[in-house]
């Protein structure tokens, strides 16, 4: 019983390091970069209404990919757009609609009652929806791309360090006491 804890308790603890030093590793990135967080490839976008409810949730973080040719959606694609100059929005198309040269999309999101008041421009559209979701993540995201978030993150990332290292040095004094006692008992 006792190993099977012990095993359990190594097991979390691997996990949150591991999701700790990704989560890090996607937020300095973001920083540096000074763009949107990404990951393989993919950009990570935090949905912040419930407008795609409740195929994606408020909270949640998606992967989407840029888009090369925005000609090429077509209708029931889900496609992450310019709204305005600060905004982004991920709806589905509900129409194409050609003018002249000029490709609009009609869309809405899946929770709404009506069709979203304007069309889309091609020329707006940035991303297309992947369909991975992480659901809740993007209210830790919001929160560490802050500047009190990361402050408190990197403070929590410190104190793990510091506490990994300690408790290591604990563990190799411990084997250190052990071999010593072992010594003086074959002696």
């Amino acid at each position: 019983m006792k190993v099977a804890l012990k095993l359990t308790s190594h097991l979390i603890s691997l996990i949150l390091f591991t999701v700790f030093v990704l989560i890090l590793f996607i937020v300095v990135s973001a920083r540096a970069s000074g763009g949107e967080p990404e990951f393989l490839g993919y950009q990570l976008k935090t949905v912040l209404s419930g407008s795609m409810e409740p195929g994606i949730q408020t909270g949640s973080v998606i992967a989407v990919e840029k888009v090369n040719d925005a000609m090429s959606f077509e209708i029931g694609d889900v496609i992450t757009y310019m709204e305005d100059e600060q905004r982004l929005t991920t709806h589905r198309i509900t129409d194409v609609i050609q003018n002249g040269e000029h490709t609009m999309f009609q869309t809405k999101g899946d929770n709404n009652e009506e069709v979203d008041a304007n069309p889309v421009m091609a020329e707006n559209v940035v991303a297309k929806y992947t369909g991975v979701t992480v659901p809740y993540i993007g209210y830790f995201l919001n929160t560490v791309n802050s500047k009190n978030g990361a402050f408190i993150f990197i403070g929590i990332g410190a104190f793990l360090l510091l506490y990994s290292i300690f408790t290591i040095w604990r563990a190799i004094a411990q084997v250190d006491l052990k071999s010593k006692r072992e010594e003086a008992n074959v002696s």
